[in-house]
């Protein structure tokens, strides 16, 4: 999958300021669905979180990797935030967490969303692609780092 049919700029969140897990999905959810014509921030809210009850996407080192199905879209879609302050997200290594790429998947999506998870866990697995996540100061930055990464990958 190419990264811009992934995620666009305008689908990125710096510094945003979430208290708690609920929040920092309530902010990715109104990012993912930006701009598309039959999502609503509520409807991917309630995709997120249900499958956050299965478990915690909190996959370690500050990262979380949310996800849900939905059948009103067509294509994989991400959204980015980092976090002005770390939160609870219930990881599997119980560290606090300040960086989330979500995923939305087509209801009756192939397997394709399983190889795009675990490229994004590949990439977060890089300590110098984390830290430059956190110290970038704006959505274009955030952008660029994460393509360069997708790409070399």
């Amino acid at each position: 999958m190419n990264f811009e049919d992934l995620i666009a700029p305008d689908r990125i969140g710096c510094q945003v300021q979430a208290g708690g897990k609920k929040r920092s999905l309530e902010a990715i959810s109104e990012l993912i669905s930006h701009g598309h014509p039959s999502l609503t921030g509520p409807e991917v809210f309630e995709r997120l979180l249900a499958r956050e009850r299965l478990g915690s996407t909190g996959m370690g080192h500050g990262v979380a990797i949310p996800h849900g199905r939905c059948p009103n879209i067509q294509a994989i879609r991400g959204a980015f935030i980092q976090l002005e302050n770390p939160i609870d997200f219930d990881a599997i290594d119980n560290e606090p967490v300040d960086l989330l790429f979500a995923l939305l998947v087509p209801e009756e999506s192939d397997e394709q969303h399983i190889h795009v998870l675990g490229q994004l866990a590949g990439l977060f697995r890089n300590n110098a692609i984390r830290e430059s996540l956190r110290t970038a100061d704006d959505a274009q930055s955030i952008y660029d780092i994460l393509m360069q990464a997708w790409l070399a990958y």
